[in-house]
């Protein structure tokens, strides 16, 4: 039997057998998911599309997502989440294998892979917040960190590496259909080892009063919203998000490609390469927060990655050499992935057991809210005021928006009050706390609660 005091500290979790089966279908789900995503676009290019039809495609996607994830997260706090990933992914395996079928037969379309790709958005929606709502319940609190830096790990290796080369070698074999049939294999794996796994409690003393499931979701998404404007860390560090996106985003996905072509005389290669670098470095910076503890001042240290990991980007729109922007941009993914396996954790540390579902979608969702909208101004702004001021911007204001925050939502103080080196038991929750959470304003002292009641408690 393994000695877990001699294995690394990113591998703690690994000493958990639900969690390694949960890793293992995580791995087959991403990899699908990355295969997905080329065999679609080659798909459509095969059928003679044009790029209004690959954004259609696309569209469809991200529609699914966000008309989903809320409800998603109200359903993770109300169902087991074993069942609600199993749920997603039998629909995603069926979704493949439609996509397969029809592509093998000649009969498939570009709306039967854009009505697809809205069905895989939507399961999506629904995966996760029921993975972040589960991973407590499965592994202890210190774990956590490891566990999600192993996801960080994970998810750019398998879904932009391993997928995408599977999917490659599938379509030269015999086209589109073979990889769509392969990953709905995939789909099979993932489940299968999901139906392994034990089923856990909701961690949630659910409402005795019988109230309709419809009325009751529109509730629940209140009471979710409910907590986020009242939790100053939480609603502070997801106001910084949405304003960084706004400024990093638009840059990155739609004006570096022309700051490579232009600027250093590179085509697709040199594009691939700079995505690759930010992708490695985001590896990098997941594995390594996963061997350390969880800092002292860890929503400091976490905004402050987050912002000044911008700053590299400043430089891209100022050089003409290709090496320098994979530098800059290899930075950017160490530290904003790194501070991103901070995050994950903060929500699941912190965040009472019975909204996790709900603040983890909420946190997903406004990841997306200003996404479309940085990525239809970056084209215009680019060209209104050339790519260097454009970049220039984005990186200089990043870290100024990081110690702004800081500053006016006073996040140092309520870290110290909050510290997480100390193993706290979230499963206790008291009378009117069971739904606002367990965590009361750092400025007010806790009341001695009348009552208390348990939610079903974190197994290990």
């Amino acid at each position: 039997m393994t000695d877990a005091s001699r294995l690394p500290r990113a591998l703690l979790p690994f000493t958990s057998g639900q969690y390694r089966l949960l890793t293992i279908a995580l791995a087959a789900s991403l990899v699908s998911a990355g295969a997905w995503i080329v065999s679609a676009v080659w798909q459509v290019v095969q059928l003679g599309g044009t790029p209004i039809d690959l954004s259609f495609v696309a569209v469809g996607s991200s529609l699914g997502l966000v008309l989903a994830v809320l409800f998603g997260g109200v359903a993770a706090d109300r169902i087991p989440q074993r069942r609600i990933l199993l749920a997603v992914e039998i629909v995603r395996g069926a979704g493949f294998a439609i996509a397969g079928l029809l592509a093998a037969t000649g009969l498939i379309e570009v709306w039967h892979i854009a009505v697809i790709s809205f069905v895989l958005g939507v399961a999506d929606g629904f995966f996760y917040p029921a993975y972040s709502a589960w991973l407590p319940a499965i592994l202890p609190a210190e774990q956590l960190l490891a566990a999600n830096g192993v996801e960080g790990v994970l998810r750019p290796a398998a879904m932009n590496a391993v997928g995408p080369a599977l999917a490659s070698a599938l379509i030269a074999m015999q086209g589109p259909w073979l990889a769509f049939i392969v990953v709905a294999g995939l789909q099979v794996v993932a489940a299968s080892v999901l139906g392994m796994m034990r089923t856990t409690a909701v961690r949630r003393d659910l409402d005795e009063t019988p109230v309709h499931p419809f009325r009751q979701t529109f509730i629940d998404l209140r009471d979710g919203f409910a907590y986020l404007l009242r939790t100053k860390w939480l609603f502070a560090t997801l106001a910084f998000a949405i304003v960084l996106v706004f400024l990093i985003m638009g840059p990155i996905e739609v004006l570096l490609p022309f700051a490579v072509k232009d600027q250093t005389g590179g085509g697709a290669g040199a594009f691939a390469l700079t995505l690759a670098a930010f992708g490695v470095g985001g590896a990098v910076g997941s594995l390594a927060v996963a061997s350390m503890r969880l800092p002292r001042r860890y929503l400091t240290l976490m905004i402050l990655a987050w912002g000044f990991g911008c700053l590299p980007l400043a430089v891209i729109g100022l050089t003409s050499w290709l090496w320098v922007m994979v530098v800059a941009l290899f930075i950017c993914g160490l530290l904003f992935s790194g501070a991103q396996v901070v995050w994950g954790t903060l929500l699941q540390r912190r965040v009472p057991p019975a909204m996790l579902g709900r603040v983890s979608s909420l946190d997903f969702f406004v990841s997306l809210a200003l996404m479309p909208v940085s990525m239809a101004v970056a084209g215009p702004v680019g060209e209104w005021i050339g790519l260097a001021p454009a970049f220039l911007i984005a990186g200089l204001a990043s870290p100024l928006l990081a110690i702004a925050t800081l500053a006016f939502a006073r996040l140092g103080k309520d870290e110290l009050a909050h510290p997480l080196d100390i193993a706290v038991d979230a499963s206790i929750v008291t009378g009117p706390e069971a739904a606002a959470g367990f965590e009361l304003p750092v400025d007010e002292p806790h009341p001695r609660p009348e009552t208390s009641r348990r939610i079903d408690p974190e197994p290990g």
